[in-house]
């Protein structure tokens, strides 16, 4: 056996000192005189995208971290997931339509990672209340804002393949939002294998605008047995989470299906952009109901108020190991090494030792996950589930 030390693969509002909510002035600017009139009606032709980046990748121990999450770590071609996001949307959508929302705790890393991004679209989430909080804190900011239209509901620590596909999907669905301004679009994927590590979406029959279908019903992380049933069925896709939606039917679902979550938004929004904006924000976002986007607003829409845009755009969620492991490597039964390791005799095992000067070696292994970090080393099966290696130091 003779130890490698490489990467083998096949494929591959405003922040400041003393808050980060300032919100800029909304000025605006008259390019043409069509532009003019679209502008004093409030209305934007360029979509808003809110990348979520506030994560702790609790899935991906242990090489995400609290202090040093998955969303930050340089794993593909020597960018993070966070510098992929960015890169694949902003030069068809402009940096100025670019939010990025992430935990208070990450503002400043998030300002290394995309300096690029204008410091007034970092969003910084006083603590962590989960998704859907931190959306209708998005959703407000923008409506105080002056905007109206779609907005593109998105994340930082995803893998896409087909650029062109994605951005494809995000214009499609910009224009269905604009025509269909009371149905909201999941963005769902051609499933390539039984993942159990994700949700899944139900659809039915295609509709006369090509490429949506119906809305039928959700299904988060099924068991393994049924994750493989949905996806033999051929009637459940992969829920990549990308939602586009108008902004006010947004914030009339947040208003209808969860008031005292609204309440607080309210509460916020009323002080945005005045000398209480950042003690308000401190005082009432703690406080609101920690709860899922998907528990609280997508699993409780209607199939009148939802559609489904199938994709086939290489997704990937490699926020568990195994998942991780196949978007570094398309043909399952390879092995994926990364870093000093030696493998004999081994199938569908990926070794990924962050230790310098120590070898991790592995004979007869069969679908197996092995992660050895500085302090914490991690032998898994592949199908094991996220929530059984459920460790964030």
């Amino acid at each position: 056996m003779n130890p490698r030390s490489t990467v083998r693969r096949t494929s591959a509002f405003q922040a400041n000192a003393l808050g980060h909510y300032a919100t800029p002035p909304h000025k605006a600017i008259l390019v043409a005189p069509f532009s003019a009139i679209l502008s004093s009606l409030g209305y934007n032709q360029v979509m808003k995208l809110v990348i979520f980046a506030g994560g702790t990748g609790t899935r991906l121990w242990p090489l995400s971290r609290k202090n040093f999450p998955k969303q930050f770590i340089k794993m593909f071609n020597n960018k993070s997931t966070l510098q992929l996001a960015v890169d694949r949307v902003k030069k068809p959508f402009g940096l100025n339509n670019i939010i990025i929302s992430t935990n208070e705790a990450y503002v400043s890393m998030t300002k290394s990672e995309v300096p690029e991004i204008p410091v007034s679209n970092i969003v910084g989430e006083p603590e962590k209340r989960d998704v859907a909080p931190a959306v209708g804190l998005n959703l407000m900011r923008l409506k105080k804002q002056g905007y109206k239209g779609p907005v593109a509901l998105l994340w930082a620590d995803h893998l896409i393949t087909n650029i062109a596909g994605y951005l494809e999907l995000l214009k499609t669905s910009e224009d269905f939002v604009r025509k269909n301004p009371t149905k909201m679009v999941f963005v769902g994927e051609k499933p390539r294998f039984a993942d159990n590590n994700i949700g899944w979406i139900k659809i039915g029959g295609e509709l006369t605008d090509k490429g949506f279908y119906a809305y039928k019903s959700w299904k988060y992380k099924p068991d393994f047995d049924a994750c493989a049933d949905m996806y033999k069925s051929g009637e459940w896709v992969w829920n990549s989470g990308y939602v586009v939606e108008d902004l006010d039917f947004a914030l009339s679902l947040f208003e209808t299906l969860q008031p005292e979550l609204f309440s607080g938004l309210r509460r916020i929004y009323d002080a945005l952009g005045t000398s209480k904006e950042s003690q308000v924000v401190k005082e009432v976002y703690p406080k609101l109901p920690k709860v899922s986007h998907d528990n609280a607003i997508s699993e409780k829409v209607t199939g009148d108020q939802a559609v489904v845009f199938l994709a086939d755009i290489g997704f990937s969620d490699p926020g568990t190991l195994y998942v991780l492991k196949k978007a570094l490597e398309s043909d399952e039964s390879a092995n994926v090494e990364v870093g000093l390791t030696s493998l004999s005799d081994s199938h569908d095992t990926m070794v990924f030792n962050k230790e310098v000067g120590k070898l991790v070696a592995g004979i007869g292994l069969d679908g197996m996950v092995i992660v050895n970090t500085k302090d914490a080393v991690l032998v898994v099966p592949k199908n094991t589930k996220a929530e059984e290696v459920y460790l964030v130091l």
